[in-house]
């Protein structure tokens, strides 16, 4: 497989993870380098973790994930978005928002939910017997830059829109969530 087939492949697949960036990242507010490190970090790698998931199990469950792999993603980025909706709606204009979606489970959710596409691509590059490596590397590297690239983008947009900003972020995770859902359903 060539370079330029998996770079496409994986920036692809980041844009998920670009989405979400900007949506937490606006929901932050004022991002630190620690908040551009985990996010970055921990997207790269459940972007690159999943597809050897998905090779390295191929097709023995493929036909197990693959009905619910859409519903999860969903799942998982419509509780956050209701989550950081509620957060923004509770507060008083002067407080600070609550909730990092850079932290804890708020983390983990999103790096899954980003990554599920992933999973099968690694369970096709198993069936056409595509050694996973090198593609699993490039697919972290592209998504953690496309991801830092993300967060400052959504950064600026939530500190000079605040509040509406996080609203927002949180409607653009739901909608992600239901057009993955959507895609599914209508294949």
């Amino acid at each position: 497989m060539s370079l330029i087939i998996i770079i496409g492949i994986a920036v692809g697949l980041a844009m998920d993870a670009f989405a979400v960036a900007i949506s937490a990242s606006a929901i932050i507010g004022r991002i630190t380098g620690r908040h551009i490190f985990r996010l970055g970090f921990h997207f790269g790698l459940f972007q690159a973790m999943m597809p050897v998931i998905g090779w390295m199990a191929g097709s023995r469950v493929q036909k197990y994930i693959a009905p619910v792999d859409h519903w999860i993603a969903f799942g998982l980025l419509a509780f956050i978005g209701i989550k950081a909706i509620y957060g923004a709606l509770s507060r008083d204009v002067e407080e600070k928002p609550h909730g990092d979606p850079s932290r804890g489970v708020s983390l983990v959710m999103l790096s899954v939910a980003t990554s599920i596409d992933a999973l099968a691509v690694g369970l096709s590059f198993g069936m056409l017997e595509i050694n996973i490596w090198y593609p699993a590397l490039i697919i972290g590297v592209i998504t953690g830059i496309i991801t830092i690239i993300g967060m400052q983008i959504g950064s600026r947009l939530g500190s000079k829109f605040g509040k509406p900003m996080e609203i927002i972020g949180g409607i653009v995770l739901i909608a992600i969530g239901v057009k993955i859902l959507i895609e599914h359903l209508t294949m």
